[in-house]
This record gives structure tokens, C-alpha cells and sequence, in this order.
């Protein structure tokens, strides 16, 4: 008697269907939906970590939601919403695209250049300004100035070929992406190469 109990709780169960994992990406407090994250680990052949992070729309630049910058993507993606300013929980009075830096990003642009209080803009291309001013400096050519390098030759990310941010002896910066959903590739050099 036992077997078709067994059975019949085997075909009830084989004809449920499995629920979706449920996805968490949050991405300036808004969560991305599961075909956003789909769509976004598709085109660019990344796995992307559950987790809460801020991105900045204008230079590329990205952490967990609360911490200093993390690394740089691709600047301008459609990600979740503006950024918010307080997405690092700073406190220096210094402003970046909106964000104020915590302490750790202030000490990392202090290596490159004098850092002040302030509202202040960075492109993908390292341009600074004063907010709603005029660019003032690049801050990949102050930090070959300064003897910055990473090293003799250096790569920082490879994705499967797809995207990679790398350097040369010569100071000289790069990044490159292929985007898989239409094919196309960007590339970007720093000043001077």
C-alpha cells in the first residue's frame, strides 16, 4: 500500500513547477527585476551577485551600497535609479556626480591630486570639474604624472575577453567591452597614449 502513496506523492511533485529563484540585485535602491539582471548578465557575460551596490552613471564608477568605491564599468548604463548621495555613507563634505565620498576615496584622490570640499564632476575619461563648470584636469594624466602605475604591464578585469581595463609601462590606461547583445565593441585610452 505504501509503494502508490509513494508514487502519486512522486507525480504530484514532478508536475509542480519549480519556483523561479528569486533574484536581489539592487542597484541605487531600486531593485533590478529578474529580466534586468537576465538581460545585463547576458550582454556582458558576468555573473552578477546578489547584493545592494550604487552606481554612477557618469564615470563608471561602482561599490556596495554604503562603501567606497569598488571598481569601474562601462559609464551611462541604465541601472537602477539617480544616484543618491549619501549611497556611501561620506562624510567628508567632498562631492562626486552627487555622491559624497567617504574617507577611503578621499585618501585614493589624495594620492593623485589635492582633494577639496565640494561639489565636483569625473567623466569615464578621468575629466574633472567644479559642478556645472568647466574641466580642470584629468585625473589619469595626474597620476602618470604623479609615477602612478600599477605596474610594468597590468590588467585589472578580463571577462572572458569580453571586458578588461589594463595598462603598459608607459602609463598609458585602457578599457575595452564587447557588448554580446548587438556585438559591438568600446574602446577608451587615456590621455597620452
Amino acid at each position: 500500500m505504501r509503494a502508490p502513496t509513494v508514487v502519486l506523492a512522486l507525480l504530484f511533485l514532478a508536475g509542480a513547477p519549480l519556483a523561479a529563484q528569486e533574484r536581489n540585485v539592487v542597484v541605487n535602491r531600486v531593485r533590478l527585476t529578474p529580466q534586468q539582471v537576465a538581460g545585463f548578465e547576458s550582454r556582458w557575460s558576468v555573473r552578477v551577485q546578489d547584493g545592494h551596490y550604487w552606481y554612477d552613471r557618469r564615470s563608471g564608477a561602482w561599490g556596495m551600497d554604503g562603501g567606497p568605491t569598488a571598481g569601474w564599468i562601462l559609464a551611462g548604463l541604465e541601472l537602477g535609479g539617480p544616484l543618491p548621495a549619501d549611497a556611501s555613507r561620506g562624510n567628508s563634505g567632498v562631492f562626486i556626480n552627487g555622491r559624497e565620498l567617504p574617507e577611503a576615496d578621499v585618501t585614493a584622490l589624495l594620492r593623485i591630486t589635492p582633494v577639496y570640499q565640494g561639489r565636483w564632476w569625473v567623466d569615464a575619461q578621468g575629466s574633472f570639474g567644479a559642478e556645472g563648470g568647466p574641466v580642470l584636469g584629468n585625473l589619469w594624466v595626474l597620476a602618470r604624472q604623479r609615477g602612478m602605475r600599477p605596474g610594468q604591464a597590468w590588467s585589472v578585469y578580463a571577462n572572458r575577453g569580453n571586458d578588461f581595463i589594463a595598462g603598459d609601462e608607459n602609463g598609458c590606461t585602457y578599457f575595452n567591452s564587447r557588448d554580446n547583445g548587438t556585438g559591438t565593441s568600446t574602446s577608451w585610452a587615456s590621455p597620452g597614449c
